[in-house]
């Protein structure tokens, strides 16, 4: 049987791992193409994406996978989207595997904002060197604030508009916490920008700025498609394809 993996993630990664030491599968991984360098997982590969649920629902339709894991990133939406109609359309079998967000502790001082847009809006009050660490493709948001300082640490470099007064770093994580304590000190940053994105490759940066005494605004990942069951651990997934391949 074909299972279609919607990566990009190190779950997508793992998943793909535990699945093809499993008889009777065959496993093929979509990666959108975003990443110029991107760590690629075993098995089949397709790059590039689909060209919407229309063309996605083509392909389930062309190659007949038994099922699809979208273990895009949390703030993937129009990937999980584009997933949920286009298995709905087919018939196909859809497991969403989307790993926890961060939990608040005790001595962090987070605002929770809904939107990139909100985040932006929220920074001249909480600090004026900003640690951003939101995305390449996140920049243009906060290309307005004229009068903040940023740090923005992205994989690929970002393209413009992006802030007038920014340094760009270009560097993918796992990262160590001593690592990013440093990071911060030698840029004097006083307020971090991250999404809820979860897992341990980048949580480094909230313990560092819970250490240092930073705010962090963190902003809210978009909701699942409904409809679609879901699933945070990756044994959880494995289980689930091989129940639907029988």
């Amino acid at each position: 049987m074909l299972v279609l993996i919607l990566g990009g993630t190190a779950e997508a990664r793992a998943l793909a791992a535990g699945l093809v030491a499993l008889p009777g599968l065959r496993v093929v991984s979509s990666l959108a193409g975003r990443v110029a360098d991107p760590r690629l997982p075993v098995g089949e590969v397709i790059s590039g994406g689909f060209g919407g649920p229309e063309g996605l629902t083509r392909w389930i339709a062309e190659h007949g996978p038994g099922a699809v894991v979208d273990a895009t990133h949390p703030f993937a939406r129009t990937m999980s989207e584009s997933a949920a109609r286009a298995c709905a359309a087919t018939g196909v079998p859809l497991l969403g595997l989307r790993r926890p967000g961060w939990p608040e502790g005790p001595g962090d001082a987070w605002l929770r904002v809904p939107s990139l847009k909100a985040a932006a809006d929220a920074l001249p009050a909480l600090g004026s060197r900003v640690f951003l660490t939101t995305g390449r493709r996140s920049l243009p948001v906060f290309a307005p604030l004229t009068g903040l300082w940023f740090l923005a640490r992205s994989v690929d470099p970002p393209e413009p508009p992006v802030p007038a007064n920014v340094h760009v770093i270009l560097d993918r994580g796992p990262y160590t916490v001593a690592g990013e304590r440093a990071l911060i000190g030698e840029h004097r940053l006083d307020v971090l920008v991250t999404k809820d994105s979860g897992g341990e490759l980048t949580r480094a940066k909230l313990v560092a700025a819970r250490e240092l005494g930073l705010p962090v605004v963190m902003v809210d990942r978009p909701p699942a498609p409904g409809g679609v069951t879901q699933v945070a651990d990756v044994a959880d997934a494995v289980t689930w394809v091989r129940d639907h391949a029988g």
